[in-house]
């Protein structure tokens, strides 16, 4: 079997094995597995990825705005385990007028950033996050670039 077919089945395995009420979908496109948890399980889901199933590396973290379906907002982890050369997305979804998920700083610190960007270009708050706060944009920018119900002109300036 080749080192593809092993890290599907690897995958396969874990999301089999993750808990049950937390797990919302799982979906598999072009080779490549996500799947779906619900916001206020993600910490429980993402400490056994990490521990159990070693997925020891953040890659990235990013949102998707679906703006106007409700909910909103999709939060996107991109995780890998290099024992099994195995990558895994997980996504959750947030809604609110102020969207927030739980910070993953305390499992991955790498996340500081991530998260940092999310933040300044969707708006999106980590709760328990460290330092939160604009690592892009200027602190008085108003607004998040990333959103689709901003403004494609961009902020009004004042030139004068």
């Amino acid at each position: 079997m080749s080192g593809e077919g092993l890290s599907k089945t690897y995958v396969e395995e874990v999301m089999e094995g993750l808990p049950g009420h937390a797990v919302q979908g799982r979906a598999c496109f072009r080779d490549q597995w996500a799947v779906d948890v619900r916001s206020e399980d993600l910490l429980e889901v993402m400490a056994e990825l990490r521990d159990r199933w070693g997925f020891r590396y953040l890659i990235d973290v990013t949102a998707v705005d679906f703006y106007p379906q409700k909910p909103r907002f999709q939060v996107v982890y991109h995780l890998w385990c290099h024992a099994h050369q195995a990558l895994l997305r997980v996504k959750t979804w947030v809604e609110t007028d102020t969207p927030s998920v739980p910070s993953v700083t305390g499992l991955w610190t790498t996340a500081d950033w991530h998260e940092r960007e999310c933040y300044d270009l969707f708006g999106i708050h980590f709760t328990g996050h460290p330092n939160l706060r604009r690592i892009l944009l200027p602190e008085a920018w108003e607004g998040h670039p990333l959103r689709k119900d901003y403004p494609t002109e961009g902020p009004d300036w004042d030139l004068d």
